[in-house]
C-alpha cells in the first residue's frame, strides 16, 4: 500500500498485511512528524486531522516502520552508547533508515511489524548469556523465505571478524568483532555484497531447475 503524507507529500510504502484489519491506524509521518490517519479498508492515507476511534492503532504501543520507495531499513540492537553511535553513523552513510531497539522485547515488537533489510545485534544485547540472546533466537526460528531477505550481523567480543564458520554456527550472515567496530561500514558493505551475489546465483539456479 502506498501512503502519502498530505503535509510534506512524502511517499511511503507498507505491506497491506501490516495494517491492523478493521481498525484505524494513527501515526506520525517519519519526516515531518505530522499526524497521518488511515481508516479501515482505505487504500490511501491522509495527513493532518482524522482522529482515530477507540479501536485505533496506537503506534507507540505497536510500532512499525515506514520506508520510502526503494529505501533500506536497519535495526540496531546494541546497548553500549559509543558502539551504538558508531554503528548508526556508519548505517546513515550507507543510507539506511535506522531503528534503535531499547531492549530485546522492544526489538521483537518492532520485528513483528516490519522485516528489516539489515539487523545489527550484539551477542550480549539485553542478556548476560550470549547463548540466550532473545533476538538471535527469534531470527533462528524465522521461516527461510523470510530470513533470506534479511542480513544479520552479529557484534561479538569472542569471535573474529568475518569468521564464516562461526557465522554459520550462529545462524547469522556476518560476525564483526567489537575491536573492528570503527570499520563496520566497510565490513558490512563487503559482507552484504557477497551475500547478494550468493543469493543471485542461488535464485538463478532455482529458476533453471524450475523451482521458482
Amino acid at each position: 500500500m502506498d501512503i502519502i503524507c498530505h503535509n510534506c507529500h512524502s511517499k511511503f510504502k507498507i505491506a497491506d498485511d501490516k495494517i491492523p484489519a478493521g481498525r484505524t491506524a494513527a501515526f506520525a509521518c517519519p519526516k515531518c512528524k505530522s499526524k497521518i490517519s488511515l481508516g479501515p479498508g482505505k487504500s490511501s492515507a491522509k495527513g493532518a486531522g482524522g482522529a482515530a476511534n477507540d479501536e485505533s492503532y496506537d503506534a507507540s504501543d505497536k510500532p512499525f516502520d515506514f520506508i520510502e520507495e526503494e529505501g533500506l531499513t536497519a535495526l540496531v540492537c546494541e546497548q553500549n552508547p559509543l558502539v551504538r553511535k558508531t554503528i548508526s553513523d556508519a548505517l546513515q552513510l550507507m543510507e539506511y533508515q535506522i531503528t534503535v531497539a531499547e531492549s530485546a522485547r522492544d526489538a521483537l515488537k518492532r520485528m513483528r511489524y516490519h522485516v528489516y533489510d539489515l539487523i545489527v545485534v550484539n551477542e550480549s544485547f539485553d542478556t548476560n548469556n550470549p547463548e540466550a540472546n532473545g533476538v538471535i533466537i527469534y531470527l533462528e526460528r524465522l521461516s527461510m523465505a523470510t530470513r533470506r531477505n534479511m542480513f544479520v550481523a552479529l557484534v561479538s567480543d569472542r569471535y573474529r571478524t568475518m569468521d564464516n564458520m562461526m557465522a554459520l554456527n550462529k545462524s547469522v550472515n556476518l560476525i564483526i568483532n567489537v575491536k573492528n567496530i570503527e570499520d563496520i561500514g566497510k565490513i558490512l558493505s563487503r559482507g552484504i555484497t557477497d551475500n547478494e551475489y550468493f543469493y543471485r546465483v542461488f535464485k538463478e539456479t532455482l529458476k533453471e531447475l524450475g523451482r521458482v
